[in-house]
């Protein structure tokens, strides 16, 4: 199975008068452009998930609305999970994921250090090893996911997969 891991895109600052409780924290305009593109970008190099899995919170939901329409995948299926709310034991969150074993691709958006954490534990180990950046994805292609055991296919940054698309663009289909 391949496992897509992003970390949800620009949002609101804390700091922000405006702020919303921490559940509510939205997607500020330049979040959901630059989240846009990176999900338009990853579409044209051929990545697709068969299913959607996101944290409840708003900008985390968000973001995976906006990848939802560039992979196609209609936006009432996202499945909303409390084990990608930031303190969810990402062990608990593989053996969700072991329930879909048949399904060849999934992609899972939710909080730092959580998404790192999803990674560290679906590569076996005991510490985090990455650091996505807003609206970040990695791709992890599971061998095994309870107890996990993948490999990291790759990680990419907005910025990298915005130079792919320019260097290369969409792949022949």
């Amino acid at each position: 199975m391949l496992l897509y891991i992003v970390r949800h895109g620009i949002a609101i600052s804390r700091e922000d008068p405006k702020c919303p409780p921490e559940a509510e924290r939205y997607l500020t305009e330049e979040g959901i452009a630059k989240t846009r593109a990176i999900a338009r970008e990853l579409a044209a190099l051929d990545a697709e998930a068969e299913l959607f899995f996101s944290s409840p919170y708003t900008r985390a939901l968000q973001t995976a609305e906006i990848f939802a329409s560039a992979f196609r995948y209609p936006k009432e299926k996202i499945q909303q999970t409390d084990l990608l709310l930031p303190g969810a034991d990402a062990f608990a969150f593989y053996r969700e994921l072991a329930r879909h074993k048949n399904r060849g691709s999934i992609a899972c958006f939710g909080h730092a250090p959580h998404v790192d954490e999803i990674i560290a534990a679906g590569l076996g180990l005991k510490k985090n090893v990455t650091e996505l950046k807003k609206a970040g994805v990695a791709l992890l292609e599971m061998q095994r996911l309870s107890p996990p055991a993948g490999i990291l296919v790759w990680l990419a940054t907005p910025k990298l997969l915005r130079q792919c698309t320019k260097k290369w663009g969409p792949r022949a289909k």
